[in-house]
């Protein structure tokens, strides 16, 4: 996915140290409560679900429909909101479109890793090299997640079977401790610098395949994470359960600022991505992949981290008011990739409630906090079955990418209220 265009002008100021996080809900937070019956919750997400559907091109597996549609990434992360809310509801409403599509762009892009150009790179016969400019790491991990999602609605393995060989595509693209010691990355033509700031850049992600972008990113690296504790989990391979340890603490080591994700890390010089990219799904992602950490390892580190950055992140003034509501990706009149940010943040929260049953006050705090969204959408940015970027209003006509940022909310809204 490419960078922002726009990103967000917002002052981040100097975070304390890592300390452990009231978890407390925020009196000023606008209808933090639910009271809405689990049958009505399922029907209003998939009725959002179905909204979304008319704009399907099944021969891509995008949702192109009414210009100018929504991206790759956020086409994968549409199927992603689809298999959890048949997960969610124990339902099977999406499963054919799901599956059908998921391996229909498996074919299409092998390992899920082009983006978008495999007929025009075939057409042209492109150079190796030019070939590689239309692939983006984590554009092929948002598919292999979703994948995994649907293999855990579904249980269909050759759904699992596109998750590991996307895997094992984007595993010749993570530092190694080896390839940092000796400065070098067999795919890259830059020197490599074995540390920043005097730790090993081992375990981090490079966000693409190109054999000269340097750039490291905690979306790239946090995806990984989370396939491969997904994949640990599921399979029982310590492959993956190793692999997620290394990156998780390339993350711990690089780009968190007090309790915050960052964005990027240059792997050849170390400079940083401008302390003013702060991106809901950073730490909404690696939320996600340190909840099913902790419960592959055992290890409480990643569960008290998890914690402390869940408990900052909500209460984040960067990305949202004293209501509560996320102000993050509202453009009403285009489509960019932050739209698509904060669903990823509300997704990575789920995963926390789901797998903490016995943090009663973690738990609180999570629903209080998809309540506000939800109600929000319900309130303020509703048109029928359709809603607004802008979670604040006021309702407007349908966008695909209104309508993809509201769908993890609603299908969150099922779980976090039962």
């Amino acid at each position: 996915m490419l960078f922002l265009t726009s990103v967000l002008l917002l002052a981040f100021g100097a975070l304390k140290p890592t300390v452990a996080q009231d978890l407390f809900v925020p009196g000023t937070w606008r209808k933090s409560s639910n009271s809405r019956p689990l049958a009505e919750r399922i029907a209003i997400s998939q009725n959002a679900i179905n909204t979304i559907l008319p704009q399907l091109n099944s021969a891509t597996g995008e949702f192109h429909g009414i210009p100018p549609g929504i991206g790759y990434w956020q086409s994968g992360n549409a199927f992603s909101a689809m298999a959890n809310q048949d997960y969610f509801a124990g339902t099977s409403s999406n499963k054919a479109q799901v599956v059908m599509n998921l391996k229909n762009v498996f074919k299409l892009r092998p390992t899920y890793d082009q983006y978008g150009c495999a007929g025009l790179a075939q057409s042209l016969r492109l150079s190796a090299d030019m070939y590689m400019l239309c692939r983006y790491n984590d554009d092929a991990l948002w598919w292999a997640q979703a994948a995994l999602y649907a293999y855990r609605a579904y249980g269909d393995t050759v759904l699992l079977a596109n998750a590991i060989a996307t895997w094992n595509r984007v595993t010749t693209f993570v530092v190694t401790p080896a390839q940092a010691s000796a400065g070098k990355h067999p795919n890259k033509s830059f020197a490599l610098s074995p540390t920043c700031d005097g730790v090993t850049m081992a375990g981090g992600v490079f966000w693409r395949p190109t054999t000269d972008d340097q750039a490291i990113n905690s979306i790239t690296t946090g995806l990984y994470i989370t396939v491969s504790a997904f994949l640990a989990e599921i399979t029982k391979d310590a492959r993956y359960k190793n692999a997620a340890i290394l990156s998780a603490n390339w993350v711990k080591a690089h780009n968190l600022n007090g309790n915050i994700v960052l964005d990027s890390v240059n792997a050849h010089d170390c400079s940083r991505s401008p302390s003013t990219w702060l991106f809901t799904y950073n730490s909404g992602k690696y939320i996600e992949g340190l909840s099913v950490l902790a419960d592959v390892t055992g290890d409480s580190q990643w569960r008290t981290m998890m914690v402390n950055i869940l408990a900052t992140a909500v209460k984040f003034s960067a990305w949202q008011g004293s209501d509560g509501i996320i102000t993050e990706g509202s453009s009403t009149t285009s489509n960019n990739d932050s739209v698509g940010f904060k669903a990823i943040f509300i997704r990575g929260l789920y995963e926390a409630f789901a797998r903490n049953p016995s943090n009663t006050n973690l738990r609180i705090l999570v629903r209080s906090y998809i309540d506000v969204q939800y109600n929000a959408l319900l309130d303020l940015a509703a048109n029928g079955n359709s809603y607004s970027a802008n979670w604040h209003g006021p309702p407007q006509g349908f966008t695909s990418w209104g309508q993809l940022a509201a769908l993890d909310v609603l299908t969150s809204a099922i779980i976090a209220n039962n």
